[in-house]
């Protein structure tokens, strides 16, 4: 058994802003798991462990929505949080441009998907990147203000080209996450 997702990786400056950001955050030591930046990625669909066998089937089913799509870009914006910016529970980096055709991606994954046994979302996808879990309400009024700081934040933007497959190894440390395989846009 393997743990694993389909995620869309994000580009390296982007990234760098950033990590920027979140050493800001950190300096009010509220007290939240940070997300390594260069552990941060856009989560399509979360399988959980399944079985190695399966990789194949997965990658067949995504293949034809994500050969039918476009590149195209994503532009990163703003800060906020689940469920509110005032009861942080996950701090995230939003997206705007381009998540049309994010959602619109996904949605056809989650479909066909769905016909090899991985039941789809009850709740819609929002697409954003996580920068860190909240693990108690230490901090919590500061970490709300960062939170309305960075909310209009420029993060810059990136192109998707290609979906990857990851697998999640858990470890004391830390997760870590290794490529599998990958399907690329084409349009």
């Amino acid at each position: 058994m393997i743990r694993s997702f389909l995620a869309i990786e994000v580009s390296v400056p982007v990234l760098k802003r950033i990590e920027r950001i979140q050493e800001d955050f950190k300096s009010s030591d509220p007290d939240v798991r940070w997300i390594s930046p260069g552990k941060i990625h856009l989560t399509l669909k979360f399988f959980g462990d399944i079985e190695e066998s399966r990789i194949d089937s997965i990658m067949s089913s995504i293949e034809k929505p994500v050969q039918s799509t476009q590149p195209f870009q994503l532009k990163v914006h703003g800060t906020g949080a689940f469920p509110n910016p005032k009861n942080p529970r996950v701090v995230w980096v939003g997206l705007t441009e381009g998540k049309e055709a994010l959602i619109y991606l996904q949605k056809q994954m989650e479909s066909s998907l769905e016909k090899i046994g991985f039941p789809s979302e009850d709740r819609s996808f929002h697409p954003h990147l996580t920068l860190g879990r909240v693990k108690s309400s230490r901090g919590k009024g500061v970490l709300s203000a960062k939170i309305e700081k960075y909310r209009e934040e420029e993060y810059g933007e990136f192109r998707v080209e290609r979906v990857v497959l990851f697998k999640s190894d858990l470890k004391p440390s830390g997760s870590i996450y290794t490529a599998l395989r990958e399907a690329k846009l084409e349009g």
